[in-house]
């Protein structure tokens, strides 16, 4: 398995997503899969990967892996690489392959902000692996790189927060509490977080200022479970997403105030109650943008 130095650039957020991040995604990989699944799912759909032997196609942001395996049965005879900047998801990633003998699957950790990616691919993929980079549009002209002419970027991404109640109930409430004073500033963190492609007009200029060319945005909604009881409900919401990033970077207060905290989240948290679990929507844009063909 290869690997590269953390950059120095980016050694704060790869730290978190190789620690604490990495942490807190292994306890809810359950829910994550399924419900993230479902915006892997619609993007394969709607921007299917190439297939046949010596298609190559890149997975960013792999995660636990399943979208890479799942690329993978798509893609035929073809080869799909999974990166990834903490190598504890890579070791994850792997281990996942193995076990679903995925053997035209492999994985990488690499900072795709500034390492070389080991193309040319056909098409590269990102289901919510893209929004976390300190600078987009270098990460992006990285990635356009890596694709050979003709090759597409597809990827999922979070929209507006508004539009997520599954992440933006439990904010509003934790905003209640924790004042932005009251969050460590010594902490790692995720890096600039879910939200931060949320907008069509940002997201397409990036692309184009990447070097990409026809930008397309598609929106997908889908419920989201965040639990089948009403604690698991609360400890999804209370540990992903900014809500969990707020009680985490601002833990002495949380900690003193987490019996008031836990009950307004239970009292929000009801009505997305049904008879299988708590749900909400998640909303997010389905992204194409291809590299240019040289005229």
């Amino acid at each position: 398995m290869s690997q590269t130095s953390p950059s120095t650039t980016n050694a704060s957020t790869i730290e978190a997503w190789n620690t604490v991040l990495f942490e807190k995604f292994s306890r809810y990989e359950h829910i994550l899969i399924e419900g993230l699944g479902q915006h892997g799912e619609a993007l394969f759909a709607r921007f299917p990967p190439p297939r046949g032997a010596g298609v190559r196609v890149l997975d960013i942001g792999c995660g636990f892996g399943d979208s890479t395996v799942r690329l993978g049965s798509l893609v035929g005879g073809g080869e799909v690489v999974g990166v990834d900047c903490a190598q504890n998801f890579v070791d994850a990633s792997s281990r996942r392959a193995a076990a679903a003998g995925a053997d035209r699957v492999r994985f990488l950790r690499r900072d795709v902000q500034v390492d070389d990616l080991g193309g040319p691919y056909d098409a590269a993929y990102a289901r919510f692996g893209t929004m976390f980079f300190d600078s987009p549009v270098a990460a992006l002209r990285n990635i356009r790189r890596s694709l050979a002419p003709g090759g597409r970027l597809v990827m999922s991404v979070w929209r507006k927060r508004q539009d997520n109640p599954c992440f933006y109930i439990p904010q509003q409430v934790v905003e209640g509490f924790i004042e932005t004073s009251d969050k460590a500033t010594d902490q790692v963190t995720c890096g600039p977080g879910p939200f931060s492609m949320a907008s069509a007009d940002v997201l397409s200029d990036q692309l184009l200022a990447a070097g990409f060319e026809e930008p397309r945005l598609l929106r997908f909604d889908a419920p989201l479970c965040m639990g089948r009881t009403v604690d698991e409900a609360i400890a999804f919401a209370s540990d992903i997403g900014p809500a969990g990033e707020s009680l985490r970077l601002a833990r002495t207060k949380a900690a003193h105030l987490e019996q008031e905290i836990t009950a307004a989240l239970r009292e929000a948290l009801r009505p997305l109650e049904r008879e299988d679990g708590f749900w909400a929507t998640s909303s997010t844009w389905l992204v194409a943008a291809s590299v240019p063909v040289a005229r």
